[in-house]
């Protein structure tokens, strides 16, 4: 099914892609777009996750220089029933965190120094398990991929602009063609994200809860990144805005436009799903995950330090 579901994405976007070649450049701007759209739909399989790494400048991580943050990722797996994945860290004030990759063996996740800083033990595990929910329910591929599209089409309006002016262009849609290219392709390929992310935090949060043992943990983990997205800009996602729908909270400094336009849903609706989760029945065990120290400095990861200031983090369940 998920497999069918990413088969039908990638033909939409496409044809999409296609669609704004045809309004710039007619029949010779489709074909073009089809040979770049099948070169990048061969690429961003193979090469989408390193991209979006890449973007943020994330430094692999292991358990000699983050052993604690490495252990509660590997802690968190083993209760997911999930191979390990390849950690990250990304020097960003900002806290949040993203996964990516094709499927569960070739999978990533990664996150922000900032998060490491701004909450405890606990609500990071609750983050990483909703990550970790994405891997397993295999929506890293269709995140990635459509960020990989959404960019290209975002650039094909901005080229139409351009051709747009030019009245010896080959655009067959003209002026009305143009505008198509311009804004109604960009908002296109902004609803799939939207309703990509929309539709998998919900079922996301509520593995990831089920992963880390407690939904009270990721529940006011959102609550408190919520907060801090509205303050700390995210420099290289405002740089990157199609990667937007792949974080756990909208990374944006536009996300009060929430109802109607964001990439995800409303952060207290997830809350109060979490909330009312906590009450369902007894939690599974989360013996295997024990994140109980700080994260020390090391050359490879830029800060360190995990709770407030990087002090001691509180003693936990798992203590």
């Amino acid at each position: 099914m998920n497999m069918m579901r990413t088969a039908m994405l990638l033909a939409f976007m496409t044809a999409l892609f296609m669609g704004v070649g045809f309004l710039i450049g007619g029949r010779g701007g489709m074909m073009i777009a089809l040979v770049v759209a099948a070169g990048m739909n061969f690429f961003s399989y193979w090469n989408s996750d390193r991209m979006v790494l890449s973007a943020y400048h994330a430094q692999q991580i292991d358990e000699r220089n983050a052993p604690e943050f490495y252990e509660t990722i590997r802690g968190l797996a083993q209760n997911a029933g999930l191979p390990m994945p390849k950690v990250y860290l990304y020097d960003n004030p900002q806290p949040n965190a993203f996964a990516t990759g094709r499927n569960p063996q070739n999978a990533a996740v990664a996150a922000s120094t900032g998060l490491l800083q701004r909450l405890t033990p606990q609500e990071v595990a609750g983050v990483m398990a909703h990550e970790l929910a994405h891997i397993q329910n295999r929506d890293t591929l269709i995140m990635t991929i459509t960020a990989t599209f959404a960019g290209a089409i975002s650039m094909l309006g901005n080229f139409a602009f351009f051709f747009g002016g030019n009245r010896n262009n080959n655009n067959s849609g003209g002026m009305i063609g143009t505008l198509v290219a311009m804004i109604v392709a960009p908002l296109a390929a902004m609803l799939v994200q939207m309703a990509i992310s929309r539709t998998r935090d919900y079922s996301a949060d509520r593995r990831g809860a089920e992963i880390c043992g407690n939904p009270i943990w990721l529940a006011s983990a959102l609550g408190k990144i919520a907060g801090a997205a509205q303050q700390i800009p995210n420099e290289d996602a405002e740089r990157h805005p199609a990667t937007a729908h792949m974080f756990i909270i909208n990374p944006l400094s536009g996300q009060r436009m929430d109802n109607l336009f964001s990439t995800h849903p409303n952060t207290e609706n997830r809350i109060a799903a979490l909330q009312a989760m906590a009450g369902d029945g007894p939690r599974p065990s989360t013996e295997t995950v024990r994140p109980d120290n700080a994260v020390r400095k090391s050359r490879s990861v830029p800060t360190t330090g995990w709770g407030r200031g990087g002090s001691q983090p509180p003693k936990g369940p798992w203590s």
